[in-house]
């Protein structure tokens, strides 16, 4: 898909970005900047997956950048609980038919999906590109693999939703990052970090079971 389709996704997101930038009013203009950080681990997902990068050197950097940008993706699915701020239900109980509250919420709804469908995708190709390149076939130690990433993912996603840390803070402010991520460890944070691990595998599983069939379907 990326192949074929990379201009079309870097396309519509620099078009979708600017469209947001214009259209979406408060309190929904947090959604370009997450959007467009959400789009940043899929970029660079793009180039991972280009046959000129991933036989280079230069590979493994883009990578670790990757990794760190990656919760970025995933992250705009609890972005959907902003839903609740378009006070949906109207005094007799019933969904609302405003054309600007379904509007806001078809904004949401793109960029949660877009970004994190996306993001996952690449998480798929990298993650088989990484086995394919140190010639690993162990189906286990691949499950094994996205389920740490996931979690890892979950807990970047923790970090950026109730520590409002945004990820260039790694770069610029990395002390006050490493103290508060020694001080986030409670039960709580736990039990979020396996809710949306939880969500993420399922959600990768679900998209799995697509590619897996649509390869069958071809041979």
């Amino acid at each position: 898909m990326f192949k074929n389709a990379r201009w079309q996704v870097r396309l519509f997101f620099i078009l979708w970005i600017i469209f947001l930038f214009v259209v979406a009013k408060p309190p929904f203009e947090f959604l370009v900047l997450n959007t467009f950080l959400g789009y940043i681990p899929i970029e660079l997902s793009l180039e991972l997956t280009n046959k000129y990068v991933e036989k280079s050197w230069i590979f493994w950097p883009i990578f670790a950048l990757w990794l760190i940008f990656y919760p970025n993706a995933p992250y705009l699915l609890t972005d959907l609980f902003h839903l609740s701020l378009l006070q949906p239900y109207g005094t007799n109980g019933l969904l609302r038919l405003s054309a600007h509250m379904w509007m806001n919420y078809s904004f949401l709804m793109i960029s949660a999906l877009g970004c994190s469908m996306l993001g996952f995708y690449g998480l798929f190709q990298i993650v088989n590109r990484c086995f394919a390149f140190f010639s690993i076939h162990s189906k286990v130690a691949k499950v094994l693999l996205i389920f740490a990433l996931n979690v890892v993912s979950s807990i970047g996603i923790y970090v950026g939703r109730f520590l409002r840390f945004h990820t260039i803070y790694l770069l610029f402010s990395p002390r006050l990052v490493i103290k508060q991520l020694t001080e986030m460890w409670t039960l709580k944070m736990l039990v979020f970090v396996v809710i949306m691990t939880i969500v993420q595998c399922f959600i990768y599983w679900i998209l799995y079971l697509i590619l897996k069939d649509v390869k069958e379907s071809k041979d």
